[in-house]
């Protein structure tokens, strides 16, 4: 482990979910002190937290509801009175699935408020500290709905390609400044949701790979483009999803 790493602070929001918890570990493994956000459950990013450092890694826990830009900024301003934070994975996501002809307000608001809205409450009061730092890293996971399209996911394929466009046009402006901002867009990966949206013979059918990713797959490509092997990939979207697209 790196001492240039070591220092460097990365923080994950949604990291106390599953996919969220992969990649905390995968930074970790590679030097990074992760800051676990939860939105709901600091009793689980407290878990991951301890984990990491179980293993030898360096971590805490957080909780705030990214939705809320006030709340979203006290927290961060709390996190940056500590130090700079190099890195930030713009996790957190919920899904609030219907067909649009029967989807209420309230479902289309949520989960672009937690996905969109989310990123930039977070991402925008991190980008001049990391630019005076002349270093960051800034992936937003996506997912293969907003490239291919979903039934039943107007809301959060709108939300992700959002991210898309935002990401493409934040990386044109951050980018002399050491600054890199990808998008890792994954396709039917392992856990809770997976597991009940998709049977395995849906997956045989939909999947080229014939199975689902699994997290750790996910969070490898994210401890990637955090690295500062990564320092030239800058505004792409990279599927992670078997062949799908």
């Amino acid at each position: 482990m790196s001492e240039i790493v070591s220092s460097r602070r990365a923080l994950v929001t949604g990291g106390s979910g599953e996919l969220g918890g992969a990649i905390c570990h995968a930074l970790a493994d590679a030097g990074w002190h992760v800051i676990v956000h939860g939105h709901q459950s600091l009793t689980r990013a407290e878990e991951i937290a301890a984990a990491i450092r179980a293993a030898g890694g360096s971590a805490q826990a957080i909780a705030f509801d990214v939705t809320d830009a006030e709340v979203t900024r006290a927290a961060l301003d709390v996190l940056l009175s500590e130090g700079v934070i190099h890195a930030v994975i713009n996790n957190a996501g919920v899904h609030d699935d219907a067909p649009m002809a029967g989807m209420s307000g309230e479902q289309w608001h949520r989960v672009i408020d937690v996905s969109l809205h989310g990123f930039f409450h977070v991402t925008q009061p991190l980008l001049l500290p990391m630019a005076r730092a002349r270093f960051g890293r800034i992936v937003s996971v996506s997912s293969v709905a907003a490239q291919l399209g979903n039934r039943g996911q107007t809301n959060y394929a709108a939300a992700k390609a959002a991210l898309h466009g935002a990401s493409r046009s934040l990386a044109r402006e951050m980018a002399s400044r050491g600054i890199t901002v990808n998008v890792v867009a994954p396709g039917v990966i392992e856990g809770r949701m997976a597991d009940a949206a998709f049977p395995p013979e849906r997956i045989r059918e939909v999947v080229p790979a014939q199975r689902a990713g699994k997290p750790e797959e996910v969070a490898a490509l994210v401890a990637f483009l955090c690295s500062d092997a990564a320092g030239y990939i800058n505004g792409q979207v990279i599927g992670v999803n078997g062949g799908m697209g």
